[in-house]
């Protein structure tokens, strides 16, 4: 019985991405009944941010008149891709969603336009990782070759 390199990675990469979204969204939980915490977080990247840019106009024209729903759905969402992914349910859906979640986050605070995304942990590591399960799927029993799905 050979081991399928590719699918462990791959189911590697999905668990360690999972508990990071978990764990992400546990630390919003509060949002739900305190949705000012979100509105606080814009406020200041707003302030730091040129009143020209990509992210001054994600924020004043999607994030802030949207901030009593984004601070429930975001963290439902992070939760529910985090434990999806841990249980190999519908990964390349829950993936691309988190991508989406991820690239928003990094839209809305600027990160994705500063030298110091490349660097950071948050930004292109878990982009990247989110992409490649949104794309790779996944494997049904990744250490055993020969036995995979998409």
């Amino acid at each position: 019985m050979a081991i399928d390199r590719q699918g462990t990675g791959l189911a590697i990469l999905r668990i360690c991405i999972g508990f990071v979204f978990i764990f992400e969204g546990l630390g919003k939980i509060r949002w739900f009944t305190s949705p000012s915490i979100l509105a606080a977080t814009f406020s200041e990247w707003s302030r730091s941010v040129p009143a020209d840019s990509i992210t001054a106009w994600y924020l004043h024209r999607i994030a802030v008149p949207g901030v009593p729903i984004f601070a429930r759905l975001v963290p439902l969402g992070e939760l529910s891709a985090g434990v999806a992914l841990l249980a190999d349910f519908w990964t390349p859906l829950f993936a691309f969603l988190a991508f989406f979640m991820a690239l928003n986050f990094q839209i809305a605070s600027g990160a994705l336009f500063r030298y110091s995304f490349l660097t950071s942990g948050y930004g292109l590591p878990v982009l990247g990782s989110t992409l490649a399960l949104a794309l790779a799927g996944t494997r049904k029993r990744p250490f055993v070759k020969g036995s995979s799905r998409g």
